[in-house]
């Protein structure tokens, strides 16, 4: 291994360890609680490392946000590849999309709730954006209906998944409700 190699494996690494940290940081005490100079601490790096990196919070919640999104799409796809059905699968979309938001608040943050410096529903949108995007669209396709753009219904039922998911966070809505919303949302705007 040559020394470029060794010291891009390096670089490489100690941008997974910054995101890694600021993603552990905001699971455990908010976006607030994300700062340079606490990541510098914990990492055991100086400041100026970090800029090497990133030129601040707002590209790290960016990397968050493009790791979250990534993970998002596999658990999507794993979730409705083992059913059977439209109705099974976009029922199985619904609860993994509403698990994920719940398991991952702060990544789901970094995703669509916190300016992150991404680029969404763009030429230029990055692919791990496209791919969660695309996740949503292989299932809901077979559900929008004839004569409507599946692109434009993965839209709406995403948005509905959002409310939902923003909603039941911020304690607006009854959490033993949360199934009869899911079937309410697959039954009525689905309609498989």
């Amino acid at each position: 291994m040559s020394v470029q190699e060794r010291k891009q494996r390096e670089r490489a690494e100690r941008e997974r360890l910054i995101v890694a940290t600021a993603r552990e940081l905001a699971e455990q005490q908010g976006w607030d609680a994300v700062t340079t100079r606490r990541l510098a601490e914990r990492i055991e790096y100086s400041q100026p490392v970090l800029y090497s990196h990133f030129r601040g919070k707002r590209e790290i919640i960016g990397a968050v946000a493009l790791e979250g999104a990534t993970e998002m799409a596999a658990a999507v796809r794993a979730a409705t590849s083992a059913e059977d059905g439209p109705r099974a699968r976009v029922t199985a979309l619904a609860r993994a999309y509403l698990d994920f938001a719940e398991h991952n608040p702060a990544v789901y943050d970094a995703l669509f709730q916190l300016d992150g410096g991404l680029a969404y529903a763009q030429e230029d949108t990055p692919e791990p954006l496209k791919d969660a995007f695309a996740a949503l669209l292989e299932c809901l396709a077979e559900a929008a209906g004839d004569g409507i753009d599946p692109g434009l219904f993965t839209e709406v039922f995403w948005a509905a998944l959002h409310g939902l998911a923003t909603l039941t966070r911020a304690g607006r809505l009854l959490p033993e409700d949360a199934e009869p919303r899911v079937e309410l949302l697959v039954d009525r705007l689905a309609m498989v």
